[in-house]
């Protein structure tokens, strides 16, 4: 575990370990739990599709492609929960293939068809 202060700047980072250097890390999707088994039932968003649900996430520069450096203020979900657990969803791209998922950014929307 890591124990930190609430209202603490929380600074993460995720490295991609692969031999190919032509490979890029992109944080799609942060949410924390109270429960270290359930990430369905009482869940908080920190980023959905690239985007930031929370205002005090932001993304840092890394030093390459294939390392994500992000952050977020501390907090908790209430005094009955002692503990909140992480679980990010991340995406491997290669570098410069910029139609990429790890180009395009945040995604608020998704396209649908229209089906007449």
């Amino acid at each position: 575990p890591y124990y930190v202060d609430m209202n603490q700047n929380l600074f993460l980072q995720a490295s991609l370990q692969s031999s190919d250097q032509n490979l890029m890390v992109f944080v799609d999707t942060c949410v924390a739990s109270p429960n270290s088994s359930d990430f369905r039932t009482l869940v908080y968003e920190l980023t959905k599709s690239g985007c930031a649900s929370d205002p005090t996430y932001a993304l840092f520069p890394s030093p390459r492609g294939d390392v994500a450096r992000f952050g977020f203020n501390a907090f908790s979900f209430t005094n009955r929960f002692p503990s909140v657990f992480l679980r990010c969803e991340l995406l491997v791209c290669r570098h410069n293939d910029f139609s990429s998922r790890c180009y395009q950014g945040c995604v608020s929307r998704f396209k649908r068809n229209a089906d007449s």
